[in-house]
Parts: structure tokens; sequence; C-alpha cells
């Protein structure tokens, strides 16, 4: 098994995986973690697995940037998926990243949070109520999916008349985001953000014209952002506002769709913990950091080293583009006992699904609720819920969920 695992990680191959690895990427990563865990592959990139590599990596924003420009030109070429990716937050390092993080931490604030939380019932309790019209449910479309949309459409006033074409739009552009891109699923996502790019065009036309509450719309307040405090750079060009709604929507999105899904299905294969939530539903938060940790809905992160650094034991020049391996992190035994083990009850669980450190998701307070009011309240309704045909995954290796969950509500 040892002469296995060894061989698992020294075939390992970002750009060449299996359906098997797709379905089930941890065997995989554990062989790494216990073998090679500064993983060199065969395009130069260097795969981490470890907890302790990872936080060290976050950390030391010296020595590991964000900045995307030299990774994604090759990639993306003089391209509009090259100019959304190098121009939101996530992909970019101080000033830029405090500048837009500052403004919209402050739309997303715990008592804007809070205030959030019975508009997310109502909608969560409408979305169950069609259910049970119906019989039976799609986990992701019926329900998973339409949450996230939702909540973000209202952080950024979209008209709920307009808010069809988003989700499509996101899944287009965060494909683009796997290690490997073909032509098509490129084109598909160049032609998201150039509708993204009209639409949102027209959106902020509008919202110029007739502002909303920057307390709680955060498109109001990053265009007024735009044009005040320029001396403690707080101001947004025009396509940093447009690329960073692209940004807010995208991941606010995907993640959070990810985590319910991902959550539920867990819940479903782990009936003991399903039990054990019913019977204690307090224990809801507790189980939702599980989720998050088990089942990362975010399974990789990027940096570039900016000058020669050593990191678990191995030296990387400068220039090195670094992934670091989210699902792996979160499964590492020396930072969580008994890891393969789904555990609602865990505790600490210091898990990386948002990252840690001056990137740490801007969104994750906002996730959690989604989540936690989401998850609790389909258990509530549909105790007896039961996957009842065949997930379909979603067949990418970045972020992890399902397409598709056929379920019965009992």
């Amino acid at each position: 098994m040892n002469a296995d695992a060894k061989e698992l990680a020294a075939s390992f191959d970002l750009e060449k995986l299996t359906p098997e690895f797709y379905d089930n990427p941890y065997p995989t990563y554990r062989a790494l973690r216990e073998n090679e865990p500064v993983k060199r592959l065969p395009n130069g990139t260097v795969f981490l697995t470890r907890y302790d590599d990872l936080v060290t990596t976050y950390k030391n924003t010296k020595s590991f940037s964000s900045d995307k420009k030299r990774e994604f030109a090759p990639k993306y070429g003089d391209s509009l998926l090259y100019e959304h990716h190098t121009t939101s937050l996530v992909f970019n390092d101080p000033p830029s990243h405090t500048r837009v993080r500052r403004l919209i931490m402050g739309a997303l604030s715990p008592r804007a949070i809070a205030g959030m939380e019975g508009d997310l019932i109502k909608l969560v309790d409408g979305l169950l109520d069609a259910i049970a019209a119906k019989g039976a449910c799609e986990l992701i479309e019926d329900f998973a999916a339409s949450i996230p949309i939702e909540v973000i459409g209202n952080l950024l006033d979209v008209p709920h008349e307009e808010r069809a074409p988003l989700r499509d739009w996101s899944l287009a552009i965060l494909g683009a985001l796997e290690p490997v891109v073909t032509p098509e699923a490129a084109a598909r996502g160049n032609k998201a953000v150039q509708d993204f790019l009209a639409y949102l065009e027209t959106l902020v036309a509008r919202r110029r014209q007739k502002p909303g509450n920057p307390d709680r719309d955060v498109l109001t307040r990053l265009i007024q952002g735009e044009g005040s405090g320029e001396e403690n750079g707080e101001r947004l060009t025009e396509k940093e506002l447009l690329h960073n709604c692209i940004f807010l929507l995208n991941a606010g999105h995907e993640t959070t769709t990810n985590l319910i899904g991902n959550g539920l299905v867990a819940l479903h294969r782990n009936p003991d913990q399903k039990q054990r939530l019913i019977d204690n539903p307090d224990m809801i938060k507790t189980a939702v950091e599980e989720m998050l940790r088990y089942e990362s809905s975010n399974q990789l992160g990027n940096r570039m080293t900016t000058e020669r650094v050593e990191l678990g034991g191995v030296v990387l020049d400068a220039g090195t583009s670094v992934t670091l391996c989210i699902g792996a992190a979160n499964r590492d035994p020396a930072q969580f006992p008994d890891p393969e083990r789904f555990d609602i009850a865990r505790t600490p669980n210091r898990h990386l699904a948002f990252a840690t450190g001056a990137h740490q998701c801007a969104g994750m307070a906002l996730a959690r609720l989604e989540g936690a009011i989401a998850i609790a309240r389909f258990l509530a309704r549909f105790p007896n819920y039961a996957v009842s045909g065949q997930p379909v995954r979603g067949g990418r290796v970045r972020f992890r969920g399902f397409l598709s969950v056929p379920c019965a509500i009992g």
C-alpha cells in the first residue's frame, strides 16, 4: 500500500486528472501529503498539501504574492478573462486589494449581515414550500443554487427579473479558472465576462442616477467610493468597479452553493451525524464548520513567489507558481484528529475553507449564515430526505460540488 501511495504521489499531474480523482481526490491528496508534500509538478508549479505549509504561505505576503498577472498572461492572453481575473479583489495584492476589500466589508459588517437573516429565512422557506408541493427535488437547482444568487442579487440590488443569466455567467467565468482550460471553456468564459460587463454598465448607470442605501447596497457603496477618499486610496476606476461586482457574484454564488449541496449530501452519507443534528439542532454552527472542512467548496488557491524562499524544507526560486491544496490541508492529521471522519461536533476546527491572513474570504460570515439557515431549515422540514439517484459532480478540481443531486424528501 505504501508503494502504491508513493507511486500515486510520484505520478500526480494536476493537468492530467482521472475521473476517479474528480469523484474522490482525497486518497491522492493523502499520498501527496505523506510522500511529496511540496510536490513539483511537470509544468513547474509547486503543489502544497500540508496544513502548516498552507498557513505559512497565506501569512507570508512578502514572499508569496496573490497578483496573477504573470501567471494568467499565458493562460488567457489579451482577453476579457485576463482583464477580469487580474482586476478582481482575490487576485491582487495591497494596495489594490485593501482598497476594494475595505469598501466591500463595510456592507458585510456583522450588523449588516444580521439584518439579512429575516429575508434569508423567507427565501429558504419559500424554496422549501415549492419543494414540498413537488414532492421531490433536484437539490442543487431547486435549492442550493437558488439561495446565493438571490442573496448576492439583493446585495447588489439587481432587479429580480434581471437575475436569470447570473448563474450561467458565473459558472462559465469560474470554469475558466481550472488548471486546464479548453478553447471552448475559454470562449464561454470570455463571452460571459463580455455579457456581464455589458449588463453591469447599464445597472451602474441606473444606480448613479438613483443611489441605494450604501449600508446595504454594495454596488452603491462601490460607486460612491469611486470619487471619494482618493487621498486614502479608496478611489476605484470604472474597470475595478465592474469587475469586482462580477467577482462578488461569482465568489458568493459558487462556494455557497457547494457548501449547501456538499453539506446535505454529507449528512445523507453519514446517517448517524444526520440524526445527531436532527436531535440537536443547536449544533448547526459546528456542523457547518465541519462541512466546510470535510468537503471544502474551494479546493485550490494560488500564489507566486516574489523572492527565493524555503517552504517545507524545499527551496523555491523567485517566480515559482504555488498551488495551495485546501482540500488536502483540511484533512491533515497533524491538525485534525481522525480527519477522514465527518464529525459535526468537531472542536476545535481551524479549517482553511476561507483561507487565512489578509486574503481570508470577505464574505465568510454571510456564507456561514446562508449555510446554517439553509441546511437547518431543510433538515427540519424534510428530516427523512434521501439522495434518490446518482449525484453528478461538477467535473472541476478547483471548486468541488455537484451539478445535480436527485433527492426524495420522504
